[in-house]
């Protein structure tokens, strides 16, 4: 499942689990996310921030495929993954994910639709699973990385090629913002982006408007209305 924690201005989402949970998006543990999120969406102040991390060896290994007894089923995950993808994308906070292991398919996707992403350099790969298993790619995952992954070679690379990316080619290939050596370095990066981005006391809303504004297409898809005016609170 996942746990929120209020670190002063951070707010700190963690899918929890044994050493060896690969944090499968099944529809319980996507429940209670979407809920998470929404209720860190109701806290929000000036400065706040969120990061979202796990424990274990994986970030999350996707959908959880022995769960579906039918297609049916998996286009329901599928369909309850899209309102998280749009609470990320119109949170009122700047994001940032921890990749502390393994992304891979959904759990892949999940951390890109962070603002910042960082990974470890020694363990750990991003992994688009669907090539390889023959699963058709939900029109809003090809949207997302055309949104967050600016390289036409790495987009081809990563959806039809099944590449396998660790911490440093990610970061060459512009997917993620930093690959740190260990689990407790990349931990102890994210929280100091963190902080970092809290100290700036951003006005939320402002920011999850500007952020929608980056990404109009990913926001059509998703249902979000851009372009709507926001006061900055002063």
């Amino acid at each position: 499942m996942c746990t929120l924690e209020k670190r002063g201005n951070l707010f700190i989402l963690t899918l929890t689990g044994d050493s060896d949970d690969d944090h499968r998006l099944n529809p319980a543990l996507l429940a209670t996310i979407l809920s998470s999120l929404r209720e860190a969406k109701s806290q929000a102040t000036r400065g706040s921030v969120l990061i979202t991390t796990s424990q274990g060896k994986f970030f999350s290994n996707g959908f959880d495929l022995g769960w579906p007894e039918s297609a049916k089923r998996l286009h329901q995950m599928v369909q309850s993954f899209q309102p998280i993808v749009a609470e990320l994308i119109s949170l009122p906070m700047p994001t940032i994910a921890v990749v502390q292991g393994h992304a891979a398919a959904a759990g892949f996707a999940l951390a890109l639709c962070h603002d910042y992403v960082l990974m470890r350099s020694d363990k750990g790969v991003l992994y688009m699973s669907e090539v390889d298993l023959g699963l058709p790619l939900p029109e809003y995952f090809g949207v997302l990385f055309r949104a967050k992954v600016g390289s036409v070679s790495a987009r081809r690379d990563v959806l039809l090629g099944g590449m396998k990316i660790r911490g440093a080619e990610a970061v060459r290939l512009g997917i993620v913002d930093g690959a740190h050596e260990g689990e407790e370095e990349v931990k102890e990066a994210g929280m100091r982006l963190g902080e970092e981005l809290g100290n700036r006391k951003l006005d939320g809303g402002v920011y999850g408007e500007m952020r929608k504004g980056l990404y109009p297409e990913l926001c059509g898809v998703l249902g979000l209305q851009v372009g709507k005016p926001v006061l900055p609170t002063l």
